[in-house]
C-alpha cells in the first residue's frame, strides 16, 4: 500500500527539494549577492565559497547535505533501509537540482550516499583522498569517483542487480552534468572572497601541471595554449609544452622542467582573449627565448605575466573594447630552427583570392615577426582533388622549395580544420620536422563573406530595390528558423547580418552562419551541404545534445511541411494570387499600388518560409535515402513544366510546317487554321508561365510575358529538332517507374516545385506593381528614366508615395553609376574578407594538371569548344559542339541549354536550375567550377565529365 505513495513522493517531492534555492537565499541574505547573476550563474556550493566566502560556503554545504540526507530518510518511510529506491530518490533530487536549482548536486549525492551505504562511502572517500594527494587533479578525482562508487556497490552488493543498475545510472547522470555545467572553482582565485582563495588554490591542484597533451579550455589558459593543444591532438607536430593558468603557483613546474643549455625553453604569453577572432594582440605581450636555468625560468614567467599590464597592452585592449582578464603562461621546448617563418592561409593585404602567403628565413621565427629583418616572400596555391594535392609556388630564395610547399599545405589544412577561417601560422623547421608554433585567426579578414550559395539564391548584379526587399525576407525567415532551434541562445545574434552586398552582388556571412550552425549542434557547413552537396564534418556531440529540443521543433516543422503548405496553398496563396490577377494595376493610384505591394509582401513572407524549408527538406531527404538526382521527377518545377509543354506544342507545329524558315515561323503558322491553333496554345503557355524570368528572384529583370523573345527562340529550336536526347528520355522513364518507391523524397521535390511557382508568381506581381508605380512617376516627372525605380530602396519608395521625399535624382544617378561600374567587373571573388573588401584584382591564380574540379550535376561526358557567356544580352550561335560556360544559370537560360553540348557553371549545385534543365535534356553539366568564366577561353577545347564533376582543359585554342 505504501510503495506507490513512495514512488509518488520520490518523483514529485525529491525534484522540488533539489530545486529549492537554499544556497541562493543564504548568499543573498548574508552577502547581498545573487549567485544566478554572477560568475558562471550556477547556484552551487563552489559558487557560495567563491562569491560569499568561507562562512557562506559552509552554510551552503550544510544546506545541500540536508537535502541529500532528507531524500534518503524520506524514502525509508516507504521502502526498506538500503534499497535501490534510495538511489532513485537521489537521482530525482539531482535532476531537480540541475534543472531547477542550477547546480550539479555533488554535495547532495555525497551526504545522501553516506546515509544510504556508509561502507561504500568510506571506501570511495579513502581512495579519492589518496588519488587527490598523489595526482593533485580535481578533474581526475571527480570523474574517478563516478567510476569507483558503482564499482564498490557492485563488489559489496553483487546480488542486488537493481541497486547496481541505479548506481550506474546515478554515476552517468552526474558525469553528464559535470560536462554540461561550468564550475566557479575554475574562475581566477584572486577574484574570489579573500578567505576562500587559499582553499580554492589547493582544490584546483589540477592547474599546476597542465600540458599541451590535454584538452584545454581557452577561458582558463588562453586561446594560444588551447589552440596549440587542439592542433597537437589533431596530430600536427607541436613542441612539447606546459601551461600555467593565471592562479597557478609556478614553483612545482619550474622544479620539474629543469631547463639547461642542451634543453632550452621558450616562455610565451597566452592571455585570455589573445589570438581570438576579436583581437590577435600580436606583439603586445612578452616572449622570452633561450631560457636555460630554473632562475631564468622563474624570471621569464614573471616577465611574461607582467607584460599583461604594460601600458601599450592596456591601451590595445581599451581600443578594442576588450575586458581585462588575466595572463596564462605557455612554456615550451625551444625548437633549434634551421628555417622559420609565418604563413597566412589567405592574403591579408589583397583580402581576396586563394593565395597562401609565406614569409621565411633561415634561423628563428622571431626574426620574421620582429620586423627587423626582411624575410623571403612566397605565394602558394594548393589544388586538392579527392585523392591528391599539388602546390604551385611563386617566389624563390634560400629556403628549400619543398619545405615552402609543405608549409603551404599545412596552412591550407589548418584553415580547413578551422572551418575556413583564415589562419596566421607561425612555424619552424629543425631539419627533420615542420613544427607548428602558433595558429590564430587573421582578424582583419573577418567576417568571411561567401558567394557560393548566394549566387544561386539571387545571382547577378542586384538593384537596390530588389535587395531592400529580398534581404529582410530571407534574413528574417532564416532568423526565425535559427531562433526556433536556439531559443534564448539566439539573443545577441543579428540575423540581418547574414547577408550583404559587395560589388552589387549578394554574399552570405559564412562566419556568422558557421557560428550559428555550431551553436545549433550542426556542422558549420550544413547549409552548403543541404543546398550544394558539400561534405560534412562531425558536429560537437555536446552541442548537438544541448540543441535536441530545438532540433526536434525544426524536425516537427519538416514533418508537417506538406500539410502546412497545402493548407496555406488553398487558404492563402490561391485566393491571394487570384485577387492580384483580377486587379488591373494600370487603374490604381500610388497609394493603392503601395497597399497592393504590402499585401504581396505579406504573402511573400510566408512564401519565403516555404522557399527555404522545402528545398532544404528535399535535399535532406535525398541525402538520407541516397536517391540519385536522375531518379527524381522535376516536372512540377515551373521551367521544366514549361519546357515539356513547349516541346509538345513544337512537335505539333512541326507536323503542320515540315519545312519552315526559322525567322518566319510565327508568320507561317498564321496562314492556316491549324497553325492559328498552335499559336493559341503558345500564347496560353506564355500566359501560364509568363511570370518566369532570366533571374527568378530579381524583380528588376523582365519576365517572359514582357520579353517573350526567349521563349519564342526556344520554340523555334524545338521545332528544329533539339529535343531531349535518348539518355534523358530513358532517365525520365526510369523516374516514373521508380516514383512510387521513392515517393518519400519525391513529395518534397513536388512541394519545392509548387513553392517555386507560387513564389515566382508573387515576385512577378510585385515587379508589375512597381512598374505601374514607376509609370505614374515618369509621367509626373518624379522619375526621369525607365528603370529608375529599381535604384530606390523600398523605404524610399514608400516615402515618395506619401509625399515625404521629392528629389532623389542625384541619389538615383549615383546608384545607377555604381551599378554600371559593378556590372563591368568580370570576375567577382567567390569569397571576400572583412566588411569593406577592396576592388577585385585581375585573376592571377595558378592551376595545375589541366583539370578543374566542380560538382557533377548531370551525368554523361562531352567534348567540345568553349563559349563563355556572362549574361543573356548577346546570345551567340551555339551547337552540340559548344560547351557553354556561364557564371550561373536560372530559368531564362533554358533556351541555350537546348542547343549546347555541355554546361559548366561557376555557381550552383545539383538542385540549381541549370542542373535540373541539363538532366532533363541529357546534357552533361558540371557546377561550382571556380573561376570558369575567366580560366576558360572562347574556342578552347575541353572535355567534361558530369558524373565525376571534372573539366579537363586543353591548350588548343584554334577555332574550327
Amino acid at each position: 500500500m505504501f510503495e506507490p505513495w513512495g514512488v509518488l513522493v520520490i518523483v514529485i517531492i525529491c525534484p522540488l527539494l533539489g530545486g529549492l534555492p537554499l544556497i541562493e537565499w543564504i548568499t543573498y541574505a548574508l552577502k547581498r549577492k545573487r549567485l544566478s547573476q554572477v560568475g558562471t550563474k550556477n547556484i552551487s556550493v563552489s559558487a557560495a565559497f567563491y562569491h560569499g566566502g568561507k562562512f557562506v560556503g559552509i552554510l551552503a554545504v550544510l544546506s545541500e547535505a540536508f537535502k541529500g540526507i532528507a531524500a534518503v530518510l524520506l524514502t525509508r518511510i516507504f521502502f526498506p533501509d538500503g534499497s535501490s529506491w534510495e538511489l532513485v530518490a537521489l537521482i530525482a533530487l539531482v535532476i531537480g537540482r540541475y534543472w531547477i536549482g542550477k547546480g550539479a548536486g555533488t554535495t547532495n549525492v555525497v551526504w545522501g550516499f553516506v546515509i544510504h551505504d556508509p561502507l561504500v562511502a568510506m571506501f570511495v572517500s579513502f581512495f579519492a583522498g589518496i588519488s587527490f594527494t598523489i595526482l593533485q587533479s580535481k578533474k581526475v578525482v571527480k570523474f574517478g569517483v563516478l567510476l569507483l562508487f558503482p564499482l564498490f556497490v557492485a563488489i559489496l552488493h553483487f546480488s542486488d542487480i537493481p541497486r547496481i543498475l541505479v548506481a550506474v545510472a546515478l554515476a552517468g547522470l552526474m558525469g553528464w552534468i559535470y560536462r554540461k555545467i561550468p564550475d566557479d572553482m575554475n574562475l581566477p582565485a584572486q577574484e574570489a572572497q579573500t578567505e576562500s582563495q587559499a582553499m580554492l588554490e589547493f582544490l584546483r591542484g589540477d592547474r599546476t601541471m597542465v600540458s599541451l597533451d590535454e584538452e584545454l579550455d581557452a577561458a582558463i589558459v588562453g586561446e594560444k595554449a588551447a589552440t596549440l593543444s587542439q592542433i597537437k591532438r589533431w596530430g600536427y607536430p607541436v613542441p612539447k609544452g606546459w601551461v600555467l593558468a593565471p592562479i597557478d603557483n609556478p614553483e612545482l613546474l619550474t622544479e620539474f622542467l629543469q631547463p639547461s643549455e642542451l634543453s632550452p625553453l621558450v616562455v610565451r604569453s597566452s592571455a585570455i582573449g589573445e589570438d581570438s577572432e576579436r583581437a590577435s594582440a600580436a606583439g603586445q605581450y612578452q616572449t622570452v627565448l633561450n631560457v636555460t636555468s630554473v632562475e631564468a625560468l622563474q624570471q621569464a614567467i614573471a616577465q611574461v605575466q607582467a607584460s599583461y599590464n604594460h601600458p601599450s597592452a592596456i591601451q590595445y585592449r581599451r581600443d578594442r573594447g576588450l575586458n581585462d582578464t588575466a595572463m596564462a603562461v605557455l612554456i615550451q621546448q625551444q625548437v633549434q630552427s634551421v628555417y622559420s617563418g609565418v604563413a597566412f592561409s589567405r592574403d591579408p593585404i589583397t583580402q581576396q583570392g586563394d593565395a597562401i602567403i609565406i614569409e621565411a628565413l633561415p634561423g628563428s621565427a622571431t626574426q620574421v615577426v620582429s620586423g627587423k629583418v626582411t624575410p623571403e616572400q612566397y605565394r602558394a596555391f594548393v589544388v586538392e582533388t579527392e585523392n591528391s594535392y599539388s602546390v604551385q609556388l611563386e617566389g624563390q630564395g634560400r629556403v628549400p622549395q619543398a619545405l615552402i610547399k609543405q608549409v603551404a599545405y599545412l596552412a591550407y589544412r589548418l584553415e580547413k580544420r578551422y572551418h575556413g577561417t583564415p589562419q596566421d601560422i607561425e612555424w619552424s623547421y629543425d631539419g627533420q620536422t615542420l613544427w607548428v608554433l602558433q595558429s590564430r585567426p587573421i582578424t582583419t579578414l573577418l567576417p568571411i563573406w561567401t558567394r557560393k550559395i548566394a549566387a544561386e539564391v539571387i545571382p547577378g548584379v542586384i538593384h537596390p530595390l530588389t535587395w531592400s526587399i529580398n534581404r529582410p525576407l530571407t534574413c528574417g525567415v532564416w532568423g526565425e528558423f535559427f531562433t526556433l532551434v536556439l531559443g534564448d541562445r539566439a539573443l545577441g545574434l543579428d540575423f540581418t547580418e547574414t547577408a550583404s552586398l559587395h560589388y552589387s552582388r549578394a554574399y552570405f556571412n559564412a562566419s556568422l552562419l558557421g557560428d550559428i550552425f555550431l551553436r545549433m549542434g550542426l556542422p558549420p557547413e550544413s547549409l552548403e551541404f543541404l543546398t550544394r552537396g558539400a561534405k560534412l564534418s562531425k558536429p560537437s556531440l555536446q552541442s548537438t545534445w544541448e540543441n535536441l529540443p530545438g532540433l526536434g521543433k525544426l524536425l516537427k516543422r519538416e514533418l508537417s511541411l506538406e500539410k502546412d503548405f497545402k493548407e496555406d496553398y488553398y487558404k492563402l496563396f490561391i485566393p491571394g494570387l487570384s485577387q492580384l490577377a483580377q486587379e488591373n494595376v494600370d487603374n490604381l493610384d500610388g497609394s493603392q499600388l503601395l497597399a497592393r505591394i504590402d499585401f504581396i509582401l505579406e504573402l511573400l513572407h510566408r512564401g519565403t518560409y516555404y522557399s527555404i524549408l522545402a528545398p532544404l527538406s528535399a535535399a535532406l531527404r535525398q541525402a538520407i535515402f541516397r536517391v540519385k538526382d536522375s531518379q527524381m521527377d522535376y516536372s512540377v518545377t515551373p521551367e521544366i513544366a514549361a519546357l515539356r509543354t513547349l516541346s509538345a506544342i513544337a512537335t505539333d507545329a512541326k507536323q503542320i510546317l515540315p519545312e519552315f524558315e526559322p525567322q518566319q515561323v510565327f508568320e507561317q503558322l498564321k496562314q492556316t487554321p491549324e497553325g492559328e491553333k498552335i499559336l493559341q496554345e503558345f500564347n496560353e503557355l506564355l500566359q501560364d508561365y509568363g511570370y518566369l524570368s532570366e533571374v527568378g528572384t530579381d524583380i528588376s529583370v523582365p519576365t517572359w510575358r514582357e520579353n517573350p523573345q526567349m521563349i519564342q527562340q526556344m520554340f523555334v529550336q524545338l521545332m528544329q529538332g533539339n529535343e531531349p536526347q535518348a539518355g534523358a528520355k530513358d532517365a525520365i522513364n526510369s523516374i516514373f517507374a521508380s516514383k512510387r518507391k521513392r515517393g518519400f523524397v519525391q513529395r518534397r521535390v513536388d512541394i519545392k516545385g509548387r513553392v517555386t511557382e507560387v513564389y515566382s508568381r508573387l515576385l512577378a506581381e510585385l515587379r508589375w506593381s512597381f512598374l505601374a508605380l514607376e509609370k505614374i512617376w515618369l509621367e509626373s516627372g518624379l522619375l526621369r528614366k525607365a528603370g529608375d525605380i529599381f535604384f530606390l530602396e523600398f523605404d524610399e519608395v514608400r516615402r515618395l508615395v506619401v509625399g515625404e521625399d521629392s528629389n532623389l535624382d542625384e541619389l538615383v544617378e549615383f546608384r545607377r553609376s555604381q551599378f554600371l561600374q559593378d556590372s563591368e567587373i568580370i570576375q567577382v571573388p567567390l569569397l571576400v574578407y572583412g566588411n569593406t573588401p577592396p576592388h577585385p584584382l585581375a585573376p592571377s591564380e595558378v592551376y595545375s594538371d589541366q583539370i578543374l574540379q566542380g560538382i557533377g550535376a548531370s551525368h554523361g561526358q562531352a567534348e567540345g569548344r568553349v563559349k563563355v557567356l556572362r549574361n543573356l544580352q548577346d546570345v551567340p550561335e551555339i551547337n552540340r559542339d559548344t560547351i557553354l560556360v556561364v557564371p550561373y544559370t536560372d530559368s531564362g537560360w533554358a533556351p541555350l541549354l537546348l542547343k549546347a553540348g555541355g554546361l559548366i557553371a561557376e555557381a550552383g549545385g545539383r538542385l540549381s536550375h541549370g542542373a535540373i534543365v541539363a538532366r532533363e535534356y541529357g546534357i552533361p553539366a558540371v557546377m561550382d567550377v571556380r573561376g570558369a568564366t575567366w580560366i576558360l577561353q572562347d574556342g578552347q577545347r575541353v572535355r567534361i565529365d558530369g558524373s565525376r564533376g571534372i573539366v579537363e582543359l586543353s591548350n588548343d585554342l584554334r577555332p574550327e
